[in-house]
C-alpha cells in the first residue's frame, strides 16, 4: 500500500473540511456584516417599554397647526418631517393629543442660521397668539451660524429664556441630533445626544421668579399648564425631524 499517497490524501481531506466549516471564519463574517438602520420604527423593546410613534415617516396625521385644523408649511421628504421655512409663514404644529407626564425623543437637524424649538404643555386659547406664550421650549438653533449674538439662554438645549444648557455640544449643522425631554410631576430634564444638559422644577418659587424677571413676565399663561400639546416650531427656517416618539410616565 502506498503510505505516502494515503498521507497526502488524508491531509487534503482535512484541509478541505477546515476551509468549508471554520467557525472562527464564519463568526468574523457575521460580525462584520452591515446592519440595516431603520427610521420611524419602534423596536420590540421600545414597544414593551410603552413608546409610541408620533411620526411614521409617511403621514403627519398626528399633527395639526396651532389653533387650526389644517396643516401647511410642512412636508414629508425622504421619511423626514420638514418645516419648509417659507418666509412670512408661522406654521407651528402641535400634536392632536395632550400629555402630562412623559418622555419625548426627537431626532432633528437644522439649516444654516436656522432657529426652531420643541415645546410642551402648550395650550390653546383665544388670548394666546402662539405656542411660546404657554409652553416651555427646548431650544433648537444653529449656535455657530445664527446671524446675531446669542445669549446663553438662547442656545441649543436651553429652556428658552429660563435655564441655560452650557454643556450642550450639538452636532454640526446638517447632521442629526437626538433631543430628549422628560417631564414627571413638574420635574423636567433636557437631554442631547445621550447626555443630560439640565433639569428644573416647574411651578416652584424659583420658577415664578424666573418668569417675573425675564421675557415671560408679560405672558400670564406661560409655564402654568400641568399638561398640554407637544409643539414643533416653524421659525421661518428649514428644519428636519424624524424618529419622533413618546411614552407616558
Amino acid at each position: 500500500m502506498n503510505t505516502p499517497y494515503l498521507s497526502s490524501l488524508l491531509c487534503s481531506l482535512l484541509l478541505g473540511l477546515s476551509s468549508c466549516s471554520n467557525p472562527a471564519s464564519q463568526d468574523t463574517q457575521d460580525s462584520e456584516a452591515p446592519t440595516e438602520i431603520t427610521h420611524n420604527r419602534l423596536t420590540d423593546t421600545e414597544k414593551a417599554a410603552g413608546w409610541t410613534l408620533l411620526f411614521d415617516g409617511q403621514s403627519m396625521d398626528q399633527w395639526r397647526l396651532y389653533k387650526r385644523d389644517t396643516l401647511v408649511g410642512w412636508a414629508i421628504v425622504d421619511g423626514q418631517m420638514q418645516a419648509l421655512g417659507e418666509k412670512g409663514l408661522s406654521a407651528d404644529i402641535i400634536t392632536k393629543e395632550t400629555y402630562e407626564n412623559f418622555e419625548l425623543s426627537v431626532d432633528w437637524k437644522i439649516s444654516e442660521a436656522g432657529n426652531s424649538g420643541i415645546f410642551f404643555n402648550v395650550v390653546e386659547s383665544e388670548a394666546l397668539n402662539g405656542v411660546s406664550e404657554s409652553g416651555p421650549e427646548y431650544q433648537l438653533i444653529d449656535d455657530e451660524g445664527f446671524p446675531a449674538d446669542l445669549a446663553d439662554w438662547q442656545k441649543t438645549g436651553a429652556n428658552y429664556a429660563m435655564h441655560t444648557a452650557p454643556t450642550a455640544k450639538p452636532n454640526p449643522v446638517g447632521e442629526y441630533n437626538t433631543a430628549r425631554i422628560r417631564v414627571k410631576e413638574g420635574h423636567v430634564e433636557h437631554w442631547l445626544n445621550g447626555k443630560k444638559l439640565l433639569e428644573y422644577d416647574m411651578w416652584t418659587d424659583d420658577w415664578q421668579e424666573r418668569i417675573n424677571a425675564g421675557k415671560w413676565k408679560d405672558y400670564p399663561q406661560y409655564g402654568r399648564a400641568k399638561s398640554g400639546h407637544i409643539a414643533l416650531q416653524d421659525h421661518g427656517n428649514q428644519i428636519w425631524f424624524k424618529n419622533i416618539k413618546i411614552r407616558e410616565l
